[in-house]
């Protein structure tokens, strides 16, 4: 990861942007704290979903969906 100032990614903007297409992440930084990312267009920052990936690794507790009486009455307002 390369961080510039913004003077010098005015400066060397094509160059930049050659290095973020090579796959390399540049930080363009305002007054020495990060301010943008500059990465190649189409670059996926999070992982595409898989439907199903997680199909019998999970369980749920039979009693899932029944609340307890203390917390359901904390929801009506009412103190236990």
């Amino acid at each position: 990861m390369h961080v510039a100032n913004i003077g010098e990614a005015k400066a060397r903007l094509s160059e930049l942007i050659d290095r973020a297409v090579a796959g390399e992440e540049i930080v363009i930084a305002r007054a020495g704290k990060p301010a943008v990312r500059l990465v190649a267009y189409g670059q996926a920052t999070i992982p595409k979903r898989i439907p199903g990936i997680w199909k019998g690794k999970v369980k749920m507790s039979r009693d899932f969906d029944k609340l307890p009486e203390s917390i359901s009455a904390a929801f009506r307002g009412e103190r236990p």
